[in-house]
C-alpha cells in the first residue's frame, strides 16, 4: 500500500519524514519539493515519475503526500490522506505547520499507529486518544527500560479496546441520567437566475449525535425515507421541539417523502440492516460524533425568495430594489440573516433605505450589506438603495455579481427529512431522554439580477 507519509510546508521545508517500506528513500522529499511544490503548473493531485506515485493534499498551510510504489487503489489513498487530516484537528483542533512543529513526536506515534508496513489500520479518534496522548508518550519513554504491571494491564485492555467488536466504545461507561441529542443540520444551496429560473438547489446535511448512555446500548434510528414511508411511517413535526419517541404519532402534513442521496454512516452503524429496512442501528460511541452525511437534490424546501429588480441610469447611478420574502411558517423565525448586494467598483456613495434591519455600504467588500437579526416566518421585507458612482477612465461594463444571503433557521430542513424515531435498548433496562433539533443554513445561496 502505502510506500511512506511526507509532510511540507509552503515553503517546500520537509517538516514529517516517515517510511514504512524501505522503497521509500530520503531523496523522494526532494523530488515532490521541486517537482510538486515549486512547479505553479501542477494542478493533479497525482502525479507519477517513473515506478513512484506521490498523491498530495493541501490543508490549510500545509502539503500532505503519500508515496507509492505499486499500483495502489487511489480512493483508499486519498480517504487515508483525509482521515489523517480528520485525526490531526482532533488533536490539535488545527492542523497546520504550527501544530506539525509543535506536536512532530506525538504525529510520528499517530502514524506508526495507524499504519502497518503502509497498510491502514485504526483511524478513529476517540480510540487512538486513550493510549497516545503527549503524557502518555512521556512516560512511555521513561518506563521502556521496566514494564510495570500497571502498563501492562493497559496494554491488554487497549489492544482489547482497539481490536474489540466495538472498537469505537469502551464498555464501563456510566451516567447518572440518560441523555441523546439529535443535530440534524442542512446547508442548502441555491443559485437563480434573473429571471426566476432555478440553475441550482441541492442540500448537504449531516446528523450530529452526543450519547451520554451507560453501558453498551444499541440505538435505532428511523428517518422518513422514501422507501420507510411506503410502509406508512409516521414522522415527527419539525415545527415541534421535544422528546422523540417510537411511539409518538405525527400530523398527516408532517409525513412527507425524501430522497436521499451520497449516504455516508459513521462505522458504527449496521449498513445491512440499513439495506434491508432502511433502519440505522447501532452502539454509538461517547460523546459526540457524525452519525450520516447525506445530499438531496429533489423537491427542495428553499425558505426564503428573493426577488432583485437593478437599474443602471446611465453612467452615474445605480438604482437598487430587493425584496426578500421567507417561506416558512410564522411559529419560526431566522437568524442573523445577512443579505451582500454587489455594488459597481466605482461607486462613491450610497443612499439605503429598508423596511427592517440595518443596510450599509462596504467599500473593501464592494457591496452594500443589509443585516436582520430576527426574520419572522410570512414576513417580506424591502430595500431600496442608490449607488453614486465616480467617474473612471474605463469603460469596462459592470459584470453584475450574483446577491448572495447568509441565515440560520432553526426547526426547518430543506430537503424535507424527518426523524421518527430514536429507540435505546440496553441490557440494564434504564429508561433515556432523547432530543432531536432541526438546523438550515446557507451555503451557497446566490441569485443573479
Amino acid at each position: 500500500m502505502l510506500s511512506g507519509i511526507l509532510v511540507f510546508n509552503q515553503k517546500g521545508e520537509n517538516l514529517i519524514f516517515r517510511a514504512f517500506r524501505p522503497d521509500c528513500r530520503p531523496r523522494l522529499a526532494d523530488i515532490f519539493r521541486i517537482q510538486v511544490i515549486s512547479n505553479p503548473q501542477v494542478r493533479s493531485p497525482i502525479l507519477t515519475l517513473g515506478s513512484t506515485t506521490f498523491s498530495h493534499v493541501k490543508h490549510e498551510n500545509i502539503y500532505i503526500s503519500a508515496v507509492t510504489k505499486s499500483n495502489a487503489n487511489a480512493a483508499i489513498v486519498f480517504e487515508f490522506l483525509y482521515r489523517f487530516i480528520s485525526l490531526g484537528k482532533g488533536y490539535f483542533s488545527k492542523f497546520d505547520e504550527e501544530a506539525v512543529k509543535n506536536n512532530f513526536v506525538l504525529i510520528y506515534e499517530l502514524l506508526d499507529e495507524i499504519l502497518d508496513f503502509g497498510y491502514p489500520q485504526n483511524t478513529d479518534v476517540d480510540v487512538l486518544k486513550l493510549y497516545i496522548t503527549p503524557d502518555n508518550i512521556s512516560s512511555a519513554i521513561r518506563s521502556t527500560s521496566q514494564p510495570t504491571s500497571q502498563a501492562l494491564a493497559d496494554t491488554s485492555r487497549i489492544t482489547s479496546q482497539a481490536t474489540g467488536a466495538q472498537s469505537w466504545r469502551r464498555g464501563d461507561i456510566k451516567y447518572r441520567k440518560n441523555e441523546a441529542f439529535v443535530d440534524v443540520i442542512e446547508d442548502v444551496n441555491l443559485l437563480m437566475s434573473a429571471t426566476g429560473t432555478i440553475l441550482r438547489a441541492d442540500v448537504s446535511g449531516h446528523i450530529v449525535m452526543r450519547a451520554y448512555l451507560t453501558g453498551t446500548p444499541e440505538c435505532k434510528f428511523g428517518l422518513n425515507d422514501q422507501l420507510l414511508l411506503n410502509q406508512s411511517a409516521d414522522a415527527p413535526n419539525p415545527g415541534i421541539t421535544g422528546n422523540v419517541d417510537g411511539s409518538r404519532k405525527a400530523t398527516k402534513a408532517a409525513a412527507g417523502s425524501v430522497e436521499l442521496e451520497d449516504c455516508q454512516f459513521h462505522q458504527c452503524v449496521q449498513l445491512s440492516k440499513f439495506d434491508a429496512d432502511r433502519t440505522i442501528s447501532f452502539i454509538p460511541p461517547d460523546g459526540e460524533f457524525e452519525l450520516m452525511r447525506y445530499r438531496a437534490t429533489s423537491n427542495i424546501n428553499l425558505p426564503f425568495r428573493v426577488h432583485a429588480i437593478v437599474r443602471e441610469l446611465g453612467t452615474t447611478r445605480v438604482e437598487y430594489s430587493i425584496a426578500i420574502k421567507s417561506n416558512f411558517g410564522p411559529k419560526l423565525f431566522a437568524t442573523n440573516v445577512t443579505i451582500r448586494i454587489p455594488t459597481p467598483l466605482n461607486t462613491a456613495s450610497t443612499t439605503i433605505r429598508t423596511t427592517q434591519g440595518k443596510a450599509k455600504y462596504e467599500p473593501s467588500e464592494n457591496c452594500i450589506v443589509w443585516k436582520i437579526s430576527r426574520f419572522a416566518g410570512g414576513s417580506e421585507y424591502v430595500c431600496s438603495a442608490e449607488a453614486q458612482l465616480g467617474s473612471t477612465t474605463s469603460q469596462k461594463v459592470w459584470s453584475r455579481p450574483p446577491l448572495s444571503l447568509g441565515f440560520s433557521l432553526l426547526m426547518f430542513t430543506s430537503s424535507g427529512l424527518l426523524v421518527r424515531y430514536l429507540k435505546v435498548f440496553e441490557k440494564g433496562g434504564y429508561s433515556s431522554v432523547k432530543w432531536v433539533r432541526y438546523m438550515t443554513r446557507a451555503g451557497s445561496y446566490e441569485i443573479r439580477f
